[in-house]
């Protein structure tokens, strides 16, 4: 046990390290959100005004920590593609260690790089106009966290079917953006289609953000905000989505000699 609990720790530090050196990276990963928050949020709020007692900047703002988590904890797992190919993915699985504290490892790091930078974004919400106080703030990352961790999960998960950046790249830019567009971040859910809006209830995006928008907008805030989902509903399934993803990302990980 504690053998497997030191590789989670080695490779959690690994990455961080990483983290910390790749300055360049951060920039470029923070500036995605701002752009959509400020730029596409701050033009589409003179041609939308929803009817929900507040700015469409202020609306969209916890689809944008969705964003930076999505982006940042997905292809956090990119890490696992370029040890498959210079080789030191084959030094861990041959390791006397569980495969699965490899994927836990790989799963923390990807949540602990992503919520740093969602708690970047979110102490931006004084530009914004919003009131967010200290325990709603531990609130948002505590949420942050569970939703990092699961999407960091899944990028695992799918990071086991490729070899190569080239395949890899592809598949997740086919992914992620269907995630961010049928999750609720830029618009209600229930304005979709009866297709699109049944698409939406497959992704643990809209989950969290829908979980997110509860603490943003608590009820006493008087915001009119309408969510899709109860906030049981909303933790429960990013749990469980976290839960799966870790086990047959595992289970692919067992598989590999």
């Amino acid at each position: 046990m504690s053998t497997n609990f030191n590789a989670i720790y080695v490779i959690v530090a690994r990455e961080l390290i990483k983290f910390v050196r790749e300055k360049g990276k951060l920039v470029s990963t923070l500036a995605r959100p701002l752009i959509w928050l400020f730029l596409v949020g701050g033009g589409m709020s003179r041609m939308v005004s929803p009817d929900m007692g507040m700015p469409y900047m202020q609306f969209i703002f916890p689809g944008i920590l969705g964003m930076t988590i999505l982006f940042s904890s997905i292809f956090s797992s990119i890490s696992i593609i370029w040890d498959k190919e210079f080789g030191f993915m084959k030094e861990m699985l041959v390791a006397p260690v569980s495969r699965f504290s490899i994927v836990v490892g790989k799963a923390l790091s990807g949540t602990l790089v992503s919520t740093i930078q969602a708690v970047i974004i979110l102490m931006l919400f004084p530009v914004i106009g919003l009131n967010i106080g200290a325990v709603q703030f531990l609130l948002i990352i505590l949420m942050c966290v569970g939703l990092a961790f699961c999407l960091a999960s899944l990028g695992i998960l799918i990071a086991t079917f490729y070899e190569n950046f080239e395949s890899f790249s592809v598949i997740m830019n086919f992914i992620v953006m269907p995630m961010f567009f049928l999750s609720g971040a830029m618009y209600p859910v229930k304005t979709l289609p009866a297709a699109l809006g049944f698409l939406t209830m497959l992704n643990p995006l809209t989950y969290g953000i829908d979980a997110l928008k509860y603490m943003v907008f608590p009820a006493k805030s008087g915001m009119s905000l309408t969510h899709d989902f109860s906030l049981a509903v909303d933790i429960a399934v990013v749990a469980v989505c976290s839960a799966v993803f870790v086990l047959i990302a595992g289970a692919m990980f067992e598989r590999k000699k």
